[in-house]
């Protein structure tokens, strides 16, 4: 879940009872990918399938139309926004293309106007030129009053970047990433609240909102377009446990969507606090301070796992080896992991700690398309594979109806296992095949060689007991608040039995049953 607060949402994380860091989804998560690189409205319209196909996993509101959250992330549509642009009176000029999706507040027409004030100066002051702002089409009859009340004013920004061989996508990425970090900097500063940008890129383009799964299409009509098309369409169908169904928290986020939840996460944003002094400097050099923190003041795991994988990302990391320095498989315990394998994961792991689910990953830098699990496996990931280089991987099978005389492969991610297509060279690679060629790409072996484990560090001898007389230890105890109760039944048990004692406290409340006076149903039924 990703999205950088407002000032009130950073209050709310600081001050209020509200913990936004202890939110956890049970959501419907996939992507579908064309395994041959050739971008085709078919991955667009097969992802739109998939997520109508899991619409049970997210809920529904009493008014039958507010859901939890939808979104689709997918190529950025050239020739759709070379349209556009020309549509609104401008020239197309070859320079790269780039487009913002963003939520403006909707009700407060200044802060509206102050946002995009912050936004083109940001864009400008990078050397980039504008289009201009296209408000995007919405069919607001299909969500519901809840949705509705907080809907945003949605609206896209349209950027001439520089020349071809001015600038690799790489190169044009990282700079839009900047810009949107310096952008959101300014709006929090400006105490704005409701604004928040989807995507900012030259790749890709995030479509997502408070609607039902089935609902996304009709919402967002430029999603039937003919000339929408993509090489990789990741979805995701939110499913709000203990969260607040809100606009921005619909996935998929920048860079990925997920499914579980990161139970390490305070372990893992305080460790990121040390990582990203040295990261962000090595990385973006005078820009290091734009990006800081890489994790925002109250953003909830999976808002934090994105962040983190986005920065990883746009420092110059393809997909699949960000994904295996952020989620990797089980790999110390021995196992069938290669030696290769072994040294890759040892290296990685001293650039940062595992981020630990129960988490289903569906991922995407821009050129790589990946789906991937964490080590412990616990939601399921399943993947079909077509003769006609379609890959469709998700939640459930069965999400995108498919000829079965088509049907090349099927099967599912195990622990630590994930998929990925290089959408560049139109190559799939399957788990061993992808895990070797990142392994293969340094000498990893070389390079924790000297590296020393807590296996490795001297056994210390045994401590001598210490000799205290009768008086001495009495006073000790006494200093340490035992009593003689503590002394009976909790330590005498586990050093005769070597095992905590048992024992329950006591009940003195009469039974229901005997009472003569009115009892409460429930209280017939105590243990």
């Amino acid at each position: 879940m990703t999205h950088y607060p407002t000032a009130d949402h950073a209050r709310l994380a600081a001050e209020g009872m509200y913990r936004p860091e202890l939110e956890s989804d049970a959501c419907g998560v996939g992507l579908v990918a064309a395994t041959d690189g050739k971008p085709s409205r078919r991955v667009v319209e097969a992802a739109i399938e998939a997520l109508r196909a899991v619409w049970h996993r997210g809920a529904v509101d009493a008014d039958g139309k507010t859901g939890d959250g939808a979104g689709i992330h997918v190529d950025l549509p050239v020739r759709f926004f070379d349209d556009a642009i020309a549509a609104s009176g401008h020239k197309v000029r070859p320079n790269r293309l780039a487009v913002g999706m963003v939520f403006l507040p909707r009700t407060d027409l200044g802060a509206q106007e102050e946002c995009r004030t912050i936004v083109e100066a940001e864009i400008i002051d990078a050397g980039f030129t504008i289009y201009g702002w296209r408000q995007v089409p919405v069919d607001v009859s299909v969500i519901g009053d809840k949705a509705q009340r907080t809907r945003p004013e949605i609206e896209q920004i349209m950027i001439a970047g520089p020349l071809p061989d001015e600038q690799s996508l790489a190169e044009f990425e990282k700079q839009l990433y900047l810009v949107r970090r310096r952008i959101e900097k300014k709006v929090v500063a400006a105490q704005i609240h409701d604004f928040y940008i989807c995507s900012l890129s030259c790749r890709s383009i995030i479509y997502k909102g408070l609607f039902l799964a089935e609902s996304l299409a009709d919402f967002y009509p430029d999603l039937t377009s003919k000339l929408f098309e993509s090489r990789v369409a990741i979805f995701h169908q939110r499913y709000s446990t203990n969260t607040f169904p809100q606009w921005w928290l619909a996935q998929p986020f920048r860079c990925l969507a997920h499914n579980g939840e990161i139970n390490t996460i305070r372990g893992n944003k305080n460790w990121m606090k040390s990582h990203e002094i040295k990261m962000a400097s090595l990385a973006f050099g005078e820009h290091s301070e734009d990006i800081k923190p890489v994790i925002p003041a109250g953003a909830s795991d999976t808002a934090a796992l994105d962040a983190v994988f986005e920065t990883l990302c746009r420092a110059g990391r393809d997909a699949p080896t960000a994904k295996l320095i952020l989620v990797p498989e089980a790999w110390g315990g021995g196992g069938d992991v290669p030696d290769a394998h072994k040294a890759m994961y040892s290296y990685l792991a001293s650039v940062m700690e595992p981020w630990d689910g129960p988490a289903a990953l569906a991922m995407t830098d821009g050129r790589w398309a990946v789906a991937g699990m964490d080590r412990n496996a616990l939601r399921p990931l399943r993947y079909t594979l077509t003769a006609d280089n379609l890959l469709v991987v998700g939640s459930e099978s069965g999400m995108v109806l498919l000829p079965e005389a088509s049907i090349r492969k099927k099967g599912r991610l195990g622990p630590g296992q994930m998929i990925a297509v290089d959408l560049d060279e139109g190559t799939l690679y399957e788990d061993r095949a992808i895990k070797d060629r990142i392994a293969d790409a340094a000498d990893y072996a070389s390079r924790v060689k000297g590296f020393r484990t807590m296996a490795d560090l001297p056994k210390g001898g045994k401590a001598s007991l210490p000799q205290w007389d009768r008086a001495e230890l009495l006073r000790r105890q006494v200093a340490a608040g035992l009593t003689m109760e503590d002394m009976e039944l909790i330590l005498s048990p586990m050093v005769e039995d070597a095992k905590e004692a048992i024992g329950s406290m006591g009940d003195d409340t009469p039974l229901a049953v005997v009472s003569d006076k009115p009892r409460h149903v429930a209280q017939f039924f105590r243990q």
